[in-house]
């Protein structure tokens, strides 16, 4: 194998196989390194298992609206859950084989081991130096888990370990209220599992806004018993694990801690690069060239610590990708941003959030689905929309729901916040009766009365009938 390179790809992690389809169009001097499982965080740990184990519970919840439906005997429904789990397994094993064929068939441009840099052009692994014109940092991320958790054993589950059960136990604790706490949560209370769910503060699944959070925080209340009023703290107890958080004192079996992730930069060599790091141990980064100050390095996906989402992190390994052989590095315009919780009703924040908008500037419009018709249809009337809009231009700004359909809805926002629309233009879109986005147009519309009008007739001022079924 030769020992100069191109470029190196560090990581084999969703934006380390960004970066490997953008490089491989190019040259066929490459490398790519990983240190540790193949498969992506995504398919083996995040995304996809944690939706399978979601759909499993969502089928089964749904017994509770089959008498209102007419269908008798739901109660007698019970959950195999080991079944539940080895399903689990099954599909994610299939999402993973598919994502290591792409470096199994690499040969030696494909290697294994613990990469260390030794400057911006250099890298050492397996006691071999090697050398590249460009160096991709792709590094992803792994579990916070503290030393004094991890000691407590197998009764403390990160994400990376709680896929491989065979089986869950009666009481469950999670800690951590962010997005996959909230989902893995809820899906565990709807499997039939005592769930004692801890956290610190008010807003819930990355919410700034106080009144969806709330919306969200009802909901969940009625699954599962929510603890926000101090940190939690663990420690051996008989027959399972104590958290204590306050004056609570709750014993669980089991805990699931999904209190975040961090970025794998340990011991990778940063230091060697002649930049100041961070109080965190970053180097200086900028998004939309994903370049490292102004080295031939680039740095790329959850490592990052920008936005650890699996769209970004393929757009980071895009962006790494393209800059690696570019003649000079090319600042791309980011995405509109959009995070989706899938919990139900669904969490969704897209474009700017609640805490960063201009209030002085700002209107905001919003709308409940408690009584929307084809929400009331489906008993799935349960929610809050609110959008945030510019009170001079009237352009969307952004939005947060906790809602049916929410993952639907904010891809549709994101597309207006991209395409820079005002109320008045998205209230000009066809919306079909019975729909849930009947919800968003009512949204629209609360805003639109908060805007100054337009000119003359405009079908976007088609007002409500002001009667249920029909709006």
């Amino acid at each position: 194998m030769s020992a100069t390179f191109d470029v190196i790809i560090i990581g084999a992690g969703s934006a380390g196989l960004a970066a490997l389809r953008e490089v491989r169009k190019q040259t066929e001097r490459f490398l790519i390194i990983n240190d540790g499982p193949y498969g992506t965080t995504c398919a083996r740990v995040g995304c996809m298992p944690s939706k399978l184990l979601i759909e499993a519970a969502n089928a089964f919840h749904a017994r509770h609206k089959l008498d209102a439906f007419g269908f008798r005997g739901a109660d007698q429904l019970r959950p195999d859950l080991p079944a539940v789990l080895s399903r689990v397994r099954r599909l994610r094993d299939e999402f993973v084989a598919g994502t290591r064929r792409v470096t199994e068939e690499l040969g030696e441009r494909s290697l294994s081991g613990r990469a260390r840099l030794l400057g911006p052009n250099r890298v050492e692994v397996n006691g071999q130096v090697l050398e590249a014109r460009k160096i991709i940092i792709a590094t992803g991320s792994r579990p916070i888990l503290s030393d004094a958790w991890r000691a407590l054993g197998e009764r403390v589950l990160s994400t990376d370990t709680f896929f491989d059960q065979i089986d869950l136990p009666r009481r469950m604790g999670v800690i951590g209220t962010g997005a996959l706490g909230i989902e893995l949560a809820q899906a565990l209370s709807r499997l039939g599992v005592e769930v004692h769910l801890f956290g610190r503060g008010e807003l819930l699944a990355g919410l700034s806004d106080e009144r969806v959070s709330a919306v969200l925080r009802q909901q969940l209340d009625q699954e599962l018993t929510l603890h926000t009023d101090a940190d939690a703290e663990l420690s051996a107890a008989e027959n399972g694990i104590a958290i204590v958080a306050g004056t609570t004192r709750i014993v669980v079996e089991r805990v699931l801690a999904a209190v975040g992730r961090r970025p794998n930069l340990d011991d990778l060599g940063l230091e060697s690069l002649g930049v100041a790091l961070d109080e965190r141990g970053f180097p200086p980064f900028t998004p939309g060239s994903t370049q490292v100050a102004d080295l031939p390095l680039f740095l790329a996906g959850d490592a990052n610590g920008h936005l650890p989402l699996l769209h970004e992190a393929a757009d980071e390994g895009y962006i790494a990708g393209f800059n690696a052989l570019a003649e000079s590095p090319v600042c791309f315009e980011r995405r509109t941003p959009l995070a989706i919780v899938f919990c139900d009703p669904g969490v969704a924040t897209i474009g700017q959030r609640f805490d960063e908008l201009d209030l002085e500037r700002a209107v905001i419009g919003e709308v409940s689905f408690e009584n929307q018709g084809r929400a009331r249809a489906a008993q799935r009337n349960t929610g809050l929309l609110r959008l945030y809009a510019d009170r001079l231009t009237g352009r969307l700004l952004g939005a947060q729901m906790c809602a049916p359909a929410a993952e639907h809805m904010a891809h549709l926002l994101a597309l207006a916040i991209d395409r820079q629309l005002s109320v008045q233009e998205l209230l000009r879109m066809p919306f079909y009766h019975p729909v849930l986005e009947e919800g968003l147009r009512t949204a629209l519309r609360h805003l639109a009365a908060q805007l100054p009008q337009s000119g003359g007739p405009d079908l976007g001022q088609c007002n409500p009938y002001g009667i249920e079924a029909l709006d």
